[in-house]
């Protein structure tokens, strides 16, 4: 099964509306060929098209805003959870309260990082693995400070916002893995390349032939599932996650004494 994930959404797009064009120009060269019988067939056959292509590129178009509405609550959900483990840490005992700040203070920069490399959190493994090996580093210096006292309310708080902070990290990088699957993407274009092949027929059938309107529905059509496509790479495209809650968190955090 071909990854379309593998390729750029630009290459995606040409490559499809291609395909759509060609398929449309093969359905107009083979009604001109037919010299016009079968009308009445073909025209239900692409009524009946148009309405299942419009069916599933509304059922795809829903999958992808569904995804991407996670993920944007994903990044709030974490910018949260990372600046309540920063304010409680602020209560804990010195040294700890230093070391961990200055460790929360790199965990919220590596997300920034990511922001302008453009790629996902999910794509680098190396900013995972440090995230993962911070969080390793604060539970470490927590369990030293609840081995001193076990009754330190402050610490209890904090046990409980880093345990937050460590799931919601594992909820985004799931939000951003949560992507519409290939196959239904390439049954998309199928169907619209299918649909303007038919639509490209039933036109050259017609008393008025011109071939601009099946040109035109190709462009449209094709537009419509690279605006699909981008809505489920919230990393690069047209259209992106709004990452301004991580950078308020980081901005207050770097704030903080110690």
């Amino acid at each position: 099964m071909i990854d379309l994930y593998a390729y750029s959404l630009l290459s995606i797009f040409v490559a499809g509306l291609a395909a759509v064009l060609a398929t449309s120009e093969l359905g107009w060269q083979l009604g001109v060929r037919a010299g016009g019988r079968g009308r009445g067939n073909i025209s239900a056959l692409e009524s009946g098209l148009l309405g299942l292509m419009a069916l599933i590129i509304g059922f795809t178009f829903a999958m992808a805003l569904t995804r991407f509405e996670t993920r944007r609550e994903a990044i709030v959900n974490e910018a949260n959870a990372i600046g309540t483990t920063a304010l409680r840490a602020r209560l804990l005992p010195q040294p700890y309260r230093t070391e961990t700040l200055k460790l929360l203070r790199e965990y919220v920069e590596i997300r920034l990082d990511v922001v302008q490399s453009g790629e996902s959190l999910a794509e680098l493994a190396t900013a995972i693995d440090r995230s993962n090996a911070i969080q390793e580093a604060l539970w470490l210096h927590t369990k030293e400070v609840a081995a001193k006292d076990d009754r330190y309310v402050p610490t209890g708080l904090f046990i409980q916002s880093l345990n937050e902070m460590i799931d919601n990290q594992g909820k985004r990088l799931a939000a951003l893995r949560n992507r519409i699957p290939s196959v239904v993407l390439l049954a998309l274009f199928g169907i619209a390349a299918i649909t303007c092949g038919f639509a490209g027929y039933a036109s050259s059938l017609e008393a008025k032939r011109t071939r601009l309107p099946i040109y035109i529905i190709g462009v449209l059509v094709s537009s419509v599932i690279y605006l699909i496509l981008d809505i489920d790479r919230p990393s690069d495209g047209l259209v992106t996650n709004n990452h301004q809650a991580m950078i308020d968190t980081a901005a207050s955090i770097a704030s903080y004494s110690e």
